[in-house]
């Protein structure tokens, strides 16, 4: 009976991990590709990959001794690097513990509201695909006899399909127990796994030749590739939640292994079929690529966007938790949960309002990836192991091996920020030739760059 219990905590810890990120494997499909890295792009790819997990390790590994030092039952990401600051060597930093809380809390914020945003272009832009599909599948028939006229062109803004479902986001970030969304969650999980099932099966049937790709075609690419690849795998704040909720904690390092070995496997596999059958035309989302005349492939995309308005909620709830305790504290009772209400409209409201006001969310990523991500990802896990195994006679090889990983994350977090706003302030050329319009304009075509081209 123990043992089928501990099976079922692990099997759901497997779970949440991965329909976490399976959305953004579908979503970030194309990442190796659309910073022209291309055969370079997997074995990167696959670097980062263990890089990050062994980071997640890290900070396991040192949230249980402080948890056994300090008397603790269980620490959250922000609580284990406060502590370790407090129990470090130095004295500058035993001052300042309460900062270390706040970093990883501000972190936290900005990249879950990131992904927040990303996943309201995406939910925007797969259910604009399907109604005008369903239009043109209907109303073209309807007019073969008659002479073609501009009518048939017209396209609704992609910003008036966010703005609708933003009305649905909110009611659905009300809900302030996750549990009650279990059935959703469930479902969504089904959804993405039908989801996965089909689009395997069309992207294998007609994939070119891989030995003719070039293994990269640009470096001053490879930090915006960089920034989006840790914003991808970038899971290590719901790492420790996850361990705390399983029964048999002893037995998470093999669910996590598991759980970020299926991940790894999805995004790499994904990506590199999904370039090799469409090449330079694959889209944002490889669910962009599918047939609009065939609705198994639509309904694919209807799957998708009910995977992502579910997993939205989830995203969200860790910077809720996170700000509104913060802000209700400082309220009177009888105002409190009309004060929760309104700050839950109010952050559903900013990542709308990014999503709308930004038309190139993929220069969003990469930077959220090399500021947000390489910080919780890769610079503080092997700081924190080393503030807290100072006293455990560390080897040589270990602190040279955190210092690097350090190392590693500021590089990433220079480069990143510094090319990624370097696009953002002077665009590429290749984004503005031959057009007059305004960059918004794009959003108006479900050819467009939509975010992550």
């Amino acid at each position: 009976m123990m043992s089928t219990k501990m099976n079922c905590y692990q099997l759901r810890s497997i779970t949440n991990l991965i329909i976490k990120r399976a959305l953004r494997s579908l979503g970030m499909d194309h990442i190796i590709f659309s910073t022209e890295q291309r055969q370079l792009g997997p074995i990167s790819l696959v670097l980062i990959g263990v890089v990050s997990v062994h980071c997640m390790h890290i900070l396991v590994r040192c949230s249980h001794h402080l948890c056994q030092r300090l008397k603790k039952t269980s620490l959250g990401y922000s609580d284990t690097v406060s502590y370790a600051m407090e129990v470090g060597p130095l004295n500058s930093l035993q001052k300042r513990a309460s900062w270390g809380r706040c970093i990883v809390d501000f972190f936290l914020v900005i990249t879950q509201l990131g992904f927040c945003s990303v996943y309201i272009v995406f939910l925007a832009e797969n259910v604009k695909q399907v109604h005008e599909g369903f239009l043109q599948n209907r109303i073209v028939p309807m007019n073969d006899t008659s002479t073609s006229g501009p009518s048939e062109k017209r396209s609704v803004d992609l910003r008036i399909y966010m703005l609708c479902f933003l009305p649905f986001i909110i009611l659905l970030v009300f809900i302030r127990d996750l549990k009650s969304l279990s059935m959703l969650s469930f479902l969504a999980n089904l959804s993405m796994a039908v989801s996965l099932v089909i689009i395997y099966q069309y992207i294998v049937r007609d994939i070119s030749d891989p030995r003719k790709l070039p293994p990269v075609a640009g470096w001053k690419k490879y930090p915006l590739f960089f920034g989006t690849a840790i914003f991808a795998f970038e899971g290590i704040g719901v790492v420790l939640p996850l361990e705390n909720r399983m029964k048999e904690t002893q037995r998470f390092t093999q669910a996590l292994n598991i759980g970020m070995g299926i991940v790894m496997t999805l995004y790499i596999t994904l990506a590199t079929l999904g370039y090799l059958r469409f090449g330079d035309e694959i889209k944002g989302s490889i669910t962009l690529n599918l047939p609009q005349e065939v609705w198994l492939y639509q309904s694919v995309k209807i799957l998708y966007s009910f995977g992502i308005f579910v997993t939205y909620s989830i995203q969200y709830y860790v910077p809720a938790e996170i700000i509104i305790p913060a802000i209700t504290s400082k309220v009177q009772q009888k105002w409190k949960l009309f004060c929760e209400f309104m700050v839950r409209t109010l952050l559903v409201c900013s990542t709308c309002a990014v999503a709308v006001l930004i038309p190139h969310l993929d220069l969003v990523i990469s930077f959220v990836g090399a500021v947000s991500s390489s910080t919780l990802a890769l610079i503080l896990p092997p700081l924190v192991e080393i503030l807290t195994f100072y006293k455990e006679n560390l080897s040589v090889w270990m602190i040279l091996k955190d210092v690097f990983i350090a190392v590693v994350g500021v590089v990433g977090f220079l480069t990143g920020t510094y090319v990624t706003v370097e696009e953002i302030i002077y665009p590429a050329a290749t984004v503005l030739v031959n057009t007059t319009e305004s960059p918004f304009e794009d959003l108006n075509t479900t050819n467009s760059v939509t975010g992550f081209n």
